[in-house]
């Protein structure tokens, strides 16, 4: 039996998936650097958000690790239950932990989701986010590539991060932006893409909703996490943990939010 999801449910990239999902950032070594301390851990949580909390929205990038997390998800989840979305993000380059870089050209976007299909064993990325919009890259470029791959059944649905509403309005002409994935939090809640996100009817994607922990130290979980869900029903967010404990906090704050 599939458990009944925390927090309801949104439609992501033609799924009815959990609004309360699972970012897998922190399943790495320090700095998103490498594998993790405890391994086995780290799979049990994968496992536990699925099977124990029926969590259906697993949020990771080919940039966790780089590849650690992709690799770590195909080993915990597969063969993937069919109610259970997905989504992977591209277009970051990692010079050295806790180091970030864009990388928009179109030879290595298709290289980086030809490479997720394999770590992930899967024939489609059933929701690929452009992890950045590189400024030293045409913009049309790096979306007619995705776009492409699109066309070719390698990615199901394209999703944009870390975006501002003219780089939403300006893709949104071209192709339908399944998801769009930008920081929210109860510090940083002055996003202009939440509104335009509702009017243009695409699911807002929340991540570090709990300010990398910061939030939940502070408060608990429960009140940042239920002020997100009261953001409207176009919102879904994804908190990162890499202990089982924590990830149960998590669970039982979102339980009597809104739906």
């Amino acid at each position: 039996m599939i458990p009944a999801p925390p927090a309801g449910r949104i439609t992501i990239a033609g799924k009815t998936v959990s609004r309360l999902g699972f970012g897998t950032m922190r399943l790495t070594g320090p700095g998103t650097w490498g594998d993790p301390d405890d391994r086995d851990t780290a799979l049990r949580v994968l496992r536990q958000a699925v099977h124990t909390h029926g969590i259906s929205h697993i949020d990771t990038a080919d940039a966790y690790g780089p590849h650690t997390v992709e690799h770590l998800i195909g080993e915990a989840l597969y063969p993937y239950p069919e109610h259970v979305l997905i989504a992977t993000k591209v277009g970051m380059v990692r010079p050295a932990p806790g180091q970030w870089k864009p990388h928009g050209n179109p030879f290595y976007l298709r290289a980086c989701v030809e490479a997720s299909l394999r770590r992930l064993k899967v024939q489609r990325l059933e929701l690929c986010y452009l992890h950045r919009i590189d400024p030293e890259v045409s913009r049309d470029d790096q979306i007619a590539v995705l776009d492409a791959l699109r066309d070719e059944g390698k990615i199901g649905h394209i999703g944009l991060s870390k975006v501002t509403p003219d780089d939403i309005r300006y893709v949104a002409k071209y192709l339908h932006v399944a998801a769009v994935q930008n920081v929210l939090n109860t510090t940083d809640r002055d996003d202009p893409a939440v509104e335009l996100c509702r009017d243009l009817n695409i699911p807002y994607v929340a991540y570090r909703p709990l300010d990398a922990g910061v939030l939940a130290h502070a408060h608990g979980p429960a009140a940042p996490l239920q002020w997100l869900l009261s953001q409207g029903s176009h919102l879904a967010l994804i908190p990162s943990t890499s202990q089982p404990q924590h990830l149960n906090e998590i669970v039982a704050a979102v339980q009597d939010g809104p739906a």
